[in-house]
């Protein structure tokens, strides 16, 4: 079934985090996470693997990092088209019928001009090379999630549709202010929405930055604010520090299963997990809903 025939039937539930999932593995602040296609694909095979068992519909491929520009700010040496190809083909190694793989993308690790050193183009052709070994690969679907700034979404979505015509999911990130949510650059959640729809994404939605409980009502905007499915995949509540330093994340997956419920209420076609969720609460969400 194509992933947008069942999105409109069945809808669709994602897997949930990579990052943290790899920093429980070991992963350092220090080390590119899409490094670990290379250096431990067992390990990444491995928690696709989980997220399918506990009931997810999608695998993200580990590849949200591994455009140029982030690459070289990570002192990455590895080719940009070695990296977002393994980061498919491992996902695609525990994917089976029914279940689907995206390519993802986000993270170029700098600010667009005027606020930071890259031009809107050179975001473009930096998602373009991205995206078009995406494609080879054969991904069913791109996500471009965590943005904050709506222009690299715009880049991005550019980007892709200049080498695919596959579905686009696009989610941005967003901050609860006292007159509403904001992203930090100030853009309210139905102007971007309806920009990101204008560009060429097939599904918008929301994604990291706040915890279940606070994505509800982000939930509830956005999904009255457009005709086309919506994606909502919050953290699991803001990372705390325990006495010795270690980062954790306060909602269990009771709690956060129960809040996708009351997101889900709201229509909302697509849901999964960002930050602190691991497959237990991709299952506790499968039971719940």
């Amino acid at each position: 079934m194509d992933i947008l025939e069942k999105v409109r039937k069945e809808g669709l539930v994602f897997d949930g985090a990579m990052g943290s999932m790899l920093i429980n593995q070991g992963l350092t602040g220090r080390e590119a996470t899409e490094l670990w296609n290379l250096r431990h694909p067992d390990i990444i095979i491995e928690i696709h693997r989980a997220y399918y068992a506990a009931g997810a519909d999608v695998a993200s491929a580990n590849t949200y990092g591994a455009s140029a520009i982030k690459l070289k700010k990570m002192g990455v040496a590895q080719s940009v088209e070695e990296l977002n190809r393994t980061g498919v083909q491992l996902a695609r190694k525990t994917c089976d019928k029914g279940q689907y793989v995206a390519g993802e993308l986000g993270s170029l690790g700098d600010l667009l001009h005027p606020m930071g050193p890259v031009s809107f183009n050179e975001a473009v052709d930096c998602f373009a090379q991205q995206a078009e070994f995406l494609e080879d690969e054969g991904v069913d679907v791109f996500l471009i999630e965590t943005i904050f700034d709506i222009n690299i979404g715009l880049a991005a979505i550019k980007a892709v549709r200049s080498v695919s015509e596959k579905p686009i999911f696009c989610s941005l990130t967003f901050e609860k202010m006292k007159k509403g949510f904001f992203t930090i650059f100030g853009n309210n959640p139905e102007d971007s929405m309806k920009s990101l729809v204008a560009a060429g994404a097939s599904v918008v939605g929301a994604n990291c930055s706040m915890g279940s409980r606070t994505m509800i009502d982000l939930a509830g905007e956005i999904k009255k604010s457009i005709d086309v499915p919506v994606i909502i995949m919050p953290n699991a509540g803001m990372p705390e520090t325990t006495k010795d330093n270690a980062v954790f994340y306060p909602e269990d997956e009771h709690f956060f299963a129960n809040s996708i419920k009351k997101i889900k209420a709201f229509g909302v076609e697509i849901v999964g997990g960002c930050c602190g969720t691991t497959p237990e609460y991709i299952k506790k969400i499968k039971e719940i809903i």
